[in-house]
């Protein structure tokens, strides 16, 4: 951690300003969407089936002690020739409920037959 904090202080001190820099732990990172979409990007990269990458990433999110998940895909998905949009969800999703606090994240993944969209929302409590 300190060595990394170390490399960017020296790549960002050419620009002779001070610069402080705090590295955090995430406790939990499969609860928060835009970990979760990286991780689902990068198994789409490598070619594994859209829905094996969903369902893993809906099981790590439930052991991150969330109360609901949805998941959303959409272009070539694997490589067929026409666009199309895959979602899954597990838990409750209230989209529609104001008080409700969900975290929502969107990441495009470019993969070797063209350009994917995810989208993610984790329900994580209610007020």
């Amino acid at each position: 951690m300190e060595e990394l904090q170390m490399n960017v202080k020296k790549e960002l001190h050419s620009m002779n300003r001070k610069l402080n820099i705090a590295i955090t732990r995430i406790a939990n990172p499969y609860g928060h969407p835009n970990i979760l979409a990286e991780f689902i990007a990068g198994q789409l990269k490598n070619r594994v089936s859209f829905r094996k990458a969903m369902k893993k990433a809906i099981e790590l999110t439930e052991q991150a002690g969330t109360k609901g998940i949805q998941i959303q895909i959409a272009g070539r998905i694997d490589g067929k020739e026409i666009a199309r949009v895959e979602w899954i969800r597990e838990g409750r999703v209230p989209l529609q409920t104001i008080r409700a606090k969900i975290d929502y994240c969107s990441y495009t993944v470019g993969t070797i037959y063209g350009v994917l969209g995810i989208k993610i929302w984790i329900f994580v409590d209610e007020d």
